[in-house]
């Protein structure tokens, strides 16, 4: 099966070339016809002059002569070498291509892998999905039975801010680091808290701004995302100045 989708991909890829081959040649044969029937109507107009007694008989030698020339340049320019070579040429690269791009992927494809619809794919992220959420919701679940005092609940809103931020689930995220952080103020998690702010709201709010302000005032200076921080607050001030 797979043979034929790269048998019908190499067609469409080529067609616009084979089309543009095919017109050329059309085209070439067309003016071809055209010259020559036109010079035949010439050559009979000429030979009625003659005949009426329009022209001289040596005009019309002179006329016939000369169209008789043009009749010889038109039958011999279609079929001149260079044109005959090029064509040949061009069939030749478009015969060679898909051959050379089915050696090429043979030789650095894998053709014996097996297919992946989409459907047991989606499904398979579905259950992934599913499995998630029923693991956040009992942590969430736990955390509400733990008492405040409790030094297992700040790692548990820490853990349940990591799986809300790698679902992309930024607001969730930075809810339970917001409850982390009541718990126990540390600079590299007020960023991280900033951070998923800005990205829940697409942009720096006021509350992410003091946040990653307090967090930069906080930190060492040596701290590896100090220039992000300056970015963003750069960037909610631009926004604050220009709303």
């Amino acid at each position: 099966m797979i043979w034929l989708s790269i048998a019908a991909l190499s067609l469409l890829a080529l067609a616009p070339a084979i089309w543009a081959l095919l017109r050329r040649q059309h085209v070439l044969h067309d003016e071809r016809t055209a010259a020559l029937t036109l010079h035949e109507a010439q050559l009979g107009e000429v030979e009625r002059d003659l005949t009426i007694g329009l022209i001289a008989p040596e005009e019309h030698a002179v006329a016939r002569l000369e169209i008789q020339r043009r009749i010889l340049a038109a039958d011999m320019a279609p079929t001149g070498g260079s044109t005959a070579s090029s064509t040949r040429l061009a069939w030749l690269g478009l015969t060679l291509t898909p051959i050379a791009a089915t050696l090429l992927y043979l030789t650095n494809g894998y053709p014996t892998l097996p297919a992946q619809p989409l459907a047991p794919r989606l499904a398979a992220q579905q259950a992934q999905a599913g499995r998630e959420d029923a693991i956040v919701a009992q942590l969430r679940q736990a955390l509400t039975t733990l008492p405040d005092t409790d030094p297992n609940r700040r790692q548990g809103y820490l853990l349940l801010g990591q799986a809300e931020a790698a679902r992309d689930h930024y607001e969730e995220a930075a809810q339970a680091w917001g409850h982390a952080l009541a718990l126990g103020f540390e600079p590299e998690l007020a960023a991280r808290t900033a951070e998923a702010m800005t990205r829940a709201s697409h942009r720096v709010t006021p509350e992410a701004l003091a946040l990653f302000r307090k967090a930069l005032d906080t930190a060492p200076k040596t701290v590896p995302w100090r220039d992000a921080a300056q970015a963003r607050i750069a960037q909610g001030e631009h926004d604050q100045d220009n709303p």
